[in-house]
């Protein structure tokens, strides 16, 4: 299902929906606030200004675009006989810029570089104001984005305090260096890896040659759940006096069953 949006250009109420993640707003409701109303699409899509920059953008982005049938088409525009609409365009050349959909959010809908065409052959000054709302949108939606992965990576770091707490009071001896020290937590942190990655940050590295920060930093938001849980109860089995191979064990099965909760819990799949 299309995730749907709604913005607010000059008083008319245009919706955002974004498939494939790929954000597509509805060239119907931008028309709503003009005297031709929907009536317009069909006007601008048989220009063939507008034919030339819709080819163009498919050329660019869409690898199974029929050119054949554009070379057609492009010789017909200009006609007086001619006649185009989206749901033609769609289907003569697999285009992709554009979608047709029927039901409760049903309309015209267009790439966003085709809906800013579009608008700008409506009207400048809607095409700027529609612009505007659209980057406010994106930029909301970031920011949504950014504060729920802080959220997850601000409680990794705190159990990750609590966790090198029970380590540095249970497991290290008096006495050690601060190299022995570290090379202890460095075990810990990868016996964490082992149990929810079923590698270690080393092993990560070799295979991973390129990628610029650690294990950890592609973790995905369950796998980062998961990890804040871990810590916490691997500190709990630390105190409790268990070797590391018996944790191991137990926080692997406890990472399985987690990540198997949360990969099937559907009000956690609806809030990505």
């Amino acid at each position: 299902m299309a995730k749907e949006s709604k913005i607010k250009v000059k008083e008319t109420e245009i919706t955002v929906i974004v498939k494939n993640e790929i954000d597509y707003i509805c060239l119907t409701d931008m028309t709503s606030g003009f005297n031709e109303g929907s009536g317009l699409i069909g006007k601008w899509i048989t220009n063939k200004n507008t034919l030339e920059y819709m080819g163009i953008w498919e050329k660019i982005n869409n690898p199974d675009f029929n050119y054949p049938e554009f070379g057609v088409i492009e010789k017909e525009a200009g006609i007086n006989r001619f006649i185009m609409s989206a749901g033609q365009w769609i289907a003569r050349t697999k285009a992709l810029g554009m979608l047709v959909k029927a039901g409760r959010f049903g309309g015209t809908y267009a790439h966003k570089d085709i809906a800013f065409h579009f608008a700008m052959w409506l009207s400048p000054e809607f095409q700027i104001y529609l612009v505007n709302e659209f980057q406010r949108l994106k930029a909301d939606e970031n920011n949504r984005n950014k504060l729920e992965w802080n959220l997850q990576r601000t409680l990794a770091k705190v159990n990750y305090h609590i966790h090198t707490d029970a380590i540095k009071e249970n497991l290290i001896p008096k006495e050690l260096t601060k190299k022995d020290a570290s090379m202890v937590y460095a075990s810990e942190a990868d016996l964490l890896n082992m149990a929810l990655f079923s590698k270690t940050a080393t092993i990560w590295r070799s295979e991973n040659p390129k990628a610029e920060g650690n294990i950890r930093d592609f973790a995905n938001l369950e796998q980062l759940v998961v990890l804040t849980n871990l810590e916490s109860l691997n500190a709990v089995l630390i105190q409790q006096g268990l070797s590391a191979t018996e944790r191991l064990l137990q926080l692997n099965k406890i990472a399985i069953q987690q990540l198997k909760t949360l990969l099937n819990n559907i009000s956690l799949n609806k809030l990505k």
